[in-house]
């Protein structure tokens, strides 16, 4: 799988994460005024959730078990050394709904890290390499 994908879906991930619920619905049309809370609370046709969804749907069939076998791993449901398992579950239960699933998880960010990291690669280090 490409790393930067995964990095470039972590790093959405987490912003999306980090988003609250609307607490105001009727948020001013001045941003400064509104404290930009249309980027800190999840509005209707949020940027972030759309981006995060985009580059989910733009992966190819394989790259997307991929990310869900290491969802489940960053999340606890297999440990690492049961990648092939995870793998095969994720490629038995594929749907196009993929980005939808995923997106459904709270603290998808942590999981994809955590995921990534069972396997000892970090974020930094898909950074590094690509400088």
């Amino acid at each position: 799988m490409d790393l930067e994908k995964i990095a470039f879906i972590l790093l959405k991930a987490r912003a999306f994460d980090a988003q609250e619920d609307v607490v105001e619905p009727d948020y001013g049309s001045n941003a400064e005024d509104d404290q930009f809370r249309e980027v800190l609370e999840a509005y209707e046709g949020d940027a972030t959730h759309s981006e995060l969804v985009d580059a989910i749907n733009d992966l190819n069939w394989d790259e997307q078990c991929h990310l869900v076998a290491l969802v489940w791993i960053g999340r606890g449901t297999f440990d690492a050394d049961q990648w092939q398992e995870a793998l095969s579950e994720a490629q038995d239960g594929h749907t196009n709904h993929t980005a939808e699933y995923l997106t459904g998880i709270p603290m998808l960010g942590e999981y994809i890290e955590e995921g990534l990291s069972a396997f000892d690669i970090s974020v930094t280090d898909i950074e590094m390499q690509n400088l």
